[in-house]
């Protein structure tokens, strides 16, 4: 049984997709790993399997899950299980969210910071998770950074940001350099074009509806072969552009 568990390990943690996995107990099982960093999702698929094999119950496992928080501390987003006595087969399903910046909150009045990745759906994720993406190739491109002052950490504003960033096209998204956040809640977005700095004042609010005016300037611009180094989109009816002389 001891050599069993450890095939078992080892297959679960190297599969990038789908696996089938028997046991001496002729039970059956089926994982899927999506965006999941395998080692860390692997890890997690064999404590599920471990404890079915014990309790042989679905709501055991759903209870262990919640009591441990097993699903945060695998980075896993979302997860469905399920189990057919009839076939004595268990499919795994585990979703990820995608990583889009790095968050680096200033304490208020202080030099102290925190670290963490801001993913898709707006949660703050250690940033372990990017490392184990990094490892595993599932993440290549470099991530702008996220500064956030200590009070201002709130779901609503990193769902904004998280929608904000996904709003962006994919050429324009990768010349994100930096987004920062003030005490005022005023947004400004530092944009890298052609290796020179560009910065975005967004103002307080439509952020969203912004991105696409500032796609179509840096496209125009681009394609006039200029740089801005300052864009203000503060009042999205009035839009300031200045050059450096």
């Amino acid at each position: 049984m001891r050599q069993m568990l450890f095939f078992v390990c080892f297959f679960i943690i190297g599969a990038s997709a789908l696996a089938s996995i028997s046991s001496d107990n002729k039970l059956k099982y089926r994982t899927y790993f999506g965006a999941c960093p395998s080692r860390s999702a692997g890890s997690l698929a064999l404590n599920l399997i471990k404890i079915f094999e014990d309790e042989m119950s679905l709501k055991a496992i759903k209870q262990e899950i919640i009591l441990q928080r097993l699903d945060q501390k695998h980075f896993i987003s979302n997860y469905q299980i399920k189990f057919d006595p009839l076939r004595n087969f268990m499919v795994i399903n585990f979703e990820c969210p995608k990583p889009l910046m790095r968050v680096q909150v200033v304490k208020d009045g202080s030099d102290e910071t925190y670290n963490a990745i801001l993913v898709d759906n707006g949660d703050l994720y250690d940033p372990t998770y990017e490392v184990l993406l990094r490892d595993e190739q599932k993440l290549k491109q470099e991530l702008p950074y996220l500064a956030l002052p200590l009070k201002e950490m709130d779901k609503n504003i990193q769902l904004h940001i998280a929608k904000l960033v996904k709003a962006f096209g994919r050429r324009v998204r990768g010349m994100l350099s930096e987004v920062i956040l003030n005490d005022n809640l005023e947004l400004t977005v530092i944009m890298s074009i052609q290796g020179k700095p560009t910065t975005v004042f967004m103002g307080k609010n439509e952020w969203i509806g912004k991105v696409n005016k500032l796609e179509q300037i840096v496209t125009y611009m681009q394609a006039k072969n200029k740089i801005p180094a300052i864009i203000n989109l503060t009042n999205s009816k009035k839009v300031v552009v200045k050059f450096n002389e």
